[in-house]
């Protein structure tokens, strides 16, 4: 009987945290221990690292998520336990899950099979309550904003042009759109407002673009929170909130430290979604592991048009990083439903949809080198993969000039990954990087959309009414032009539509608005119907959660 990825982490035999540490030489005095499997690294001690060296940086990404899944956590993982098997000092950077897919659609984000980062019920759920600090300090700024409004007002904010929401943990879609403050002269001035989910607050990729706690006082005071009646921009330093804030935030701002089954080290340190944000782990986490170890294995969120994107484009333009390598996963299952097989008939072999499904790994490959970073396609191993699927997709990746390694970490742990990592150390020492960004800052910003639509995307364009163009000429009258841009977009497709799979060309990428992160350093570009709070689906992953007789937790994945 195969067992569940929860019985697996049940099984782990963890080391106490502190032993994990001292792998990557972190002494006993720089951690602050969440009982025994689970730290925080001291700022101080982070701070004497930054004349070390860094090690060589790998990204791990994927083609454009379907339901029949990538796992591109569970590669992350294996390819670090791997290049630690053959003989490497490797760590891994991951994102923190956000409460709102645990109990929706996805389950948990700690890898899976033999191929997990521990304790795995503690990092799905509240972790080291960093998520938690984020929501706070946000809320704090919602609150003090409309106390300033409630009181005298003394920076004329107008009540209808703030623009700052409250967060929430959770998909709840009855928050996406409210009015407070109702109830009489007591409560305020009613206005409409809304929730976001928190890994979609400004507060979020400011926490995983700072670079130590004074950058991250400076972007919170950076933040806009409104409009006066004439039409001067209003930011959190001036309602005197910055302060407080980072506050909230200095502890959470620590990395944490966790271990995989194979109890090497993995720093879990931020999670802001790729759909909606910039979908990666904090810079705080990736800078401590480079200085520590001689590769650092990370992750972006969803398909690599979102989160490598996002992760070149602005984690790497913000942080001074640059990738040495860069791992599209697939899997087999995936490329069948690319080229039309419905969930129910993944199990049956189609070498003919692997080959039309293609399209779509055969883009991200060409966008990949866009960026200058060599790419190794990975695919994550399942039983139902045959042979002649398998040969098939050796032929076609021969004919974009890219190696594919077939892995099977999800049931052989990281010795089901050794030969990818042994390609990818090949890689790194045999084709140097020559990593660019894909737009220069001071292209305009309504170019820089065009650009990833066309060039990332397929599309023929980008398309926005008068009041979107209006807008992005204003942030650049106000200075904001150099910013990077931040494409919240459907994960599931090149386009907008999520059900257009493949590699669909021509199509047209509608921009419904365009919010200025002034504190983040980005402009988010919300294309189609993409959401900033989702909601649950019909049937929640919820229903299934629960404690066993034993006291333990069931359903979480």
């Amino acid at each position: 009987m195969v067992k569940s990825d929860i019985e697996i982490a049940r099984e782990a035999k963890m080391l106490p945290i502190a032993e994990i540490g001292g792998k990557l030489g972190i002494p006993a005095d720089a951690f602050l221990e969440y009982g025994p499997s689970k730290a925080k690294i001291s700022l101080d001690y982070i701070e004497g690292l930054k004349d070390r060296p860094d090690g060589k940086l790998i990204l791990v990404t994927a083609i454009s998520p379907t339901p029949a899944g990538e796992g591109k956590t569970t590669t992350t993982v294996g390819l670090g336990d791997a290049l630690n098997r053959i003989g490497k000092k490797a760590a891994m950077c991951l994102r923190e899950p956000s409460l709102g897919p645990c109990f929706g659609v996805k389950g948990g984000a700690a890898g899976g099979g033999y191929a997990q980062v521990v304790p795995m019920e503690d990092i799905n759920l509240h972790f080291t309550g960093d998520f938690h600090a984020i929501g706070s300090a946000n809320n704090l700024l919602a609150a003090m904003l409309d106390n300033q409004v409630y009181w005298d007002n003394n920076l004329n904010l107008d009540p209808r042009r703030i623009t700052w929401k409250r967060v929430v943990d959770m998909n709840d879609r009855a928050l996406r759109s409210i009015v407070c403050s109702l109830g009489g002269v007591p409560n305020g001035f009613p206005r409409e407002d809304g929730f976001d989910i928190t890994v979609a607050s400004e507060v979020m990729a400011i926490f995983c673009l700072a670079e130590n706690l004074q950058d991250l006082e400076q972007r919170l005071g950076d933040i806009i929170v409104g409009q006066t009646r004439d039409r001067k921009m209003v930011r959190a330093r001036e309602l005197k909130a910055d302060g407080a804030m980072t506050v909230l935030l200095k502890d959470a701002f620590m990395p944490n430290l966790v271990q995989t089954l194979e109890n090497n080290p993995a720093f879990i340190h931020g999670g802001p979604f790729a759909n909606i944000a910039h979908g990666c782990n904090s810079v705080m986490a990736t800078k401590t592991a480079l200085k520590l170890a001689d590769y650092v294995v990370t992750e972006a969120g969803f398909g690599a048009d979102l989160g490598a994107e996002k992760f070149m484009d602005i984690k790497c333009r913000k942080a001074g990083l640059a990738p040495d390598a860069v791992v599209l996963v697939a899997t087999l299952r995936a490329l069948k439903m690319h080229g039309g097989v419905e969930k129910a008939d993944l199990g049956n072999e189609n070498v003919a949809a692997v080959e039309k499904g293609f399209v779509n790994l055969a883009r991200h490959v060409e966008n990949l080198r866009k960026f200058g970073v060599p790419p190794v396609v990975a695919i994550n191993g399942f039983s139902a993969d045959t042979k002649a699927e398998i040969d098939k997709l050796r032929q076609l990746c021969a004919e974009i000039d890219v190696d594919v390694i077939p892995c099977t970490h999800w049931a052989d742990g990281g010795k089901g990954t050794e030969d990818l990592a042994k390609k990818v150390v090949e890689i790194i020492d045999s084709q140097p990087s020559e990593f660019r960004h894909l737009y220069p800052d001071n292209m305009p910003l309504w170019d820089k959309i065009q650009t990833i639509a066309q060039n990332l995307y397929g599309a023929q364009g980008a398309i926005g009414d008068k009041k979107v163009r209006n807008q992005l000429k204003d942030f650049e009258e106000n200075g904001f032009g150099n910013l990077p841009v931040c494409m919240a977009k459907t994960q599931y497709s090149f386009s907008t539509d999520p059900a257009l799979r493949g590699a669909p060309s021509n199509h047209v990428v509608p921009i419904r608005e365009v919010r200025l992160s002034a504190g983040a350093g980005f402009i988010v570009v919300v294309c189609g119907e993409i959401m900033t709070m989702p909601g649950l689906p019909r049937v929640p992953a919820a229903n299934s959660i629960r404690l066993n007789a034993e006291g333990q937790v069931e359903g979480l994945f």
